[in-house]
């Protein structure tokens, strides 16, 4: 049986990140609870040539490597703090470098973190729509965690650790499939 891989993406600049800490808390869970290898990258991991690049081949050997883990990921778990109501815009400049077809059928569970509950619909109306657009499997419990529920970017908040454990949880029907499904053919 191959050993699945998981890949944690978030859209925050900063160190630490409450985003980030959400993602790794749900990255760890997924790999204690089902056994796969976890990575978690952020905006940073791709470096400068992000901004400069319009498609994926302008990207540096670094940036490159860290999308192509994505793509290449049995799972995802997508997080990004929310700025101005959405995701940030290097999050989404990353995501469109990324080839419409490489997403199909992945199991990506969806979350983000904000200054409170008014942007704690970003993962409904920005992420889910976003990878649907991929057709990646957003499973259906998301989280969405307020900056008041953290403790020095530790995700405090036990009715939000309780999200992040189903959602965890929702994965189970696919960490066992042996395969990704491939791309369904242009007519």
């Amino acid at each position: 049986m191959t050993h699945r891989k998981l890949v944690g993406f978030t859209g925050s600049f900063n160190r630490p990140s409450r985003s980030r800490a959400l993602v790794e808390l749900v990255a760890d869970l997924a790999a204690e609870r089902y056994n796969v290898t976890a990575n978690v990258y952020d905006i940073n991991d791709l470096g400068a040539s992000l901004g400069n690049a319009r498609r994926f081949a302008d990207l540096d050997a670094k940036a490159q490597t860290v999308l192509r883990q994505i793509t290449d990921a049995d799972v995802l778990v997508v997080g990004t703090p929310t700025y101005k109501g959405s995701y940030t815009g290097l999050f989404k400049h990353a995501i469109d470098l990324i080839d419409p077809s490489a997403l199909l059928g992945t199991p990506v569970i969806l979350t983000a973190t904000g200054g409170g509950d008014r942007h704690a619909l970003i993962v409904e109306h920005q992420l889910r729509p976003l990878f649907g657009f991929f057709q990646a499997h957003a499973l259906p419990t998301a989280v969405y965690a307020a900056d008041r529920e953290f403790v020095d970017y530790r995700l405090a908040a036990e009715p939000i650790r309780q999200r992040v454990r189903q959602a965890v949880a929702e994965l189970a029907p696919f960490v066992g499939a042996a395969t990704k499904p491939a791309a369904i053919a242009a007519e």
